[in-house]
């Protein structure tokens, strides 16, 4: 055998891993529930929303886009064109590089995320801050980073 073989979870680890993933997918669900019948955007519309609105000019390129909401490029470009035909975003020609491309957030698409907003922050709100404690709030973050953390380091090794 070839190095230390590692151990595989415990059941009690198994069980709070299940618990957990079950937990954050139905909190998921009910959240894109709740803005697909509030606001007619799914999660995906809104995270492109939400990374456009926060832009400068409220344009990117759409590798950085693809980038910031975690998505591969083939995914958002199907994505976006789909948003493009409601009118949400448009493409254009990079400011910065003729060659390339940049999608932008047309007026509808800032009004319907601006719409969209104040429900979805709500639900969030009701789902997940308002159960919690205050400690309980902080040690979310703090699994959250370490989480994040672990997955950045095996990303840049």
């Amino acid at each position: 055998m070839k190095g230390p073989r590692k151990a595989l979870p415990s059941t009690e680890e198994l069980r709070i891993w299940r618990d957990f993933i079950e937990t954050t997918e139905a909190l998921r669900s009910e959240l894109a529930a709740r803005l697909q019948s509030e606001s007619s955007l799914s999660p995906g519309d809104y995270a492109v929303l939400l990374a456009l609105c926060e832009a400068e000019r409220r344009r990117l390129r759409p590798s950085v886009l693809a980038s910031r909401i975690g998505w591969q490029r083939s995914r958002l470009s199907h994505h976006l064109r789909r948003m493009e035909r409601r009118g949400l975003v448009r493409r254009a020609e990079c400011a910065a590089d003729s060659r390339g491309a940049e999608v932008v957030l047309t007026d509808e698409g800032a009004d319907a995320f601006r719409r969209a907003s104040l429900p979805h922050l709500r639900a969030v709100r009701e789902l997940f801050v308002v159960p919690l404690t205050r400690d309980q709030l902080a040690a979310a973050e703090q699994l959250a980073t370490t989480l994040r953390t672990g997955l950045e380091s095996l990303r840049s090794a």
